[in-house]
């Protein structure tokens, strides 16, 4: 991977391209990460054009709406409530004079330990990955018992671990290995929605690539999995920690 530096309408985004084992290029624009994934197995020549394509639909879709895009670290307030999906959470922050930063959930309350020695924007990013990491280890035993039922009905392969993760760049992904990992953005996802990536995945484990032969797998199990698609593309960008 290497990054590069975009610039829009004066504005500077760092862009991370991936060289990877994969059929087609694929870009993505989110609050956190803007990414462009290219076939490892192209010539240098076709390399570049693909570069310099999907460059331009990335900012083209800046250009767009730049303020839908404008990367933005969320504040919590101590006492707020978070509302994520159908649950509700109220949260409880306190500072404290330590070098780390701890949380706690019980019911539908989270205590939050954060550490006073490090600047407010960390002080952000801390509460932010805290509280995913918690919904998440509440969550977990549903997803996998989710997984492993729409596997069972759609697929019948072998699942290897199921984890929820913090993942920005992308919905989902497969290994070589059958782990398959979700992201906890989908947490504030319709629950179709999350079931959609849910299959996506599982059908990599038969066809570890994005080719006509995956979607039809993807179709077979999720007849409208376009409308799916869409809204994740047009709401993906409220679905932050």
């Amino acid at each position: 991977m290497k990054i590069e530096t975009l610039e829009v309408n004066g504005v500077s985004y760092q862009v991370r391209i991936h060289y990877e084992n994969r059929n087609n290029t694929h870009a993505s624009v989110g609050k956190k990460e803007i990414n462009i994934r290219i076939p490892i197995f192209l010539n240098r020549e076709e390399m570049f054009k693909q570069l310099l394509k999907m460059k331009w639909w990335v900012k083209n879709k800046l250009e767009e709406n730049q303020e839908k895009f404008k990367q933005e670290i969320k504040e919590y307030k101590n006492n707020e409530i978070l509302k994520v999906g159908n649950e509700e959470y109220i949260l409880n922050i306190a500072f404290m004079p330590k070098q780390t930063s701890s949380a706690v959930i019980f019911d539908n309350k989270i205590r939050l330990s954060i550490s006073n020695n490090i600047s407010k924007e960390y002080q952000n990013k801390h509460i932010s990955s805290l509280i995913s990491r918690c919904i998440a280890q509440k969550r977990l035993p549903q997803l996998q018992e989710r997984i492993n039922n729409l596997n069972q009905i759609h697929f019948n392969q072998r699942v290897n671990k199921i984890f929820f993760k913090n993942i920005k760049s992308r919905w989902g992904s497969c290994s070589s290995l059958g782990n398959i990992n979700i992201s906890t953005r989908l947490l504030f996802a319709p629950d179709d929605v999350l079931e959609y990536v849910c299959i996506h995945e599982l059908a990599h484990l038969i066809e570890h690539n994005h080719s006509d032969r995956f979607w039809s797998l993807v179709e077979k199990a999720v007849p409208n999995y376009k409308e799916k698609e869409k809204w994740l593309k047009e709401n993906g960008h409220l679905c932050v920690f």
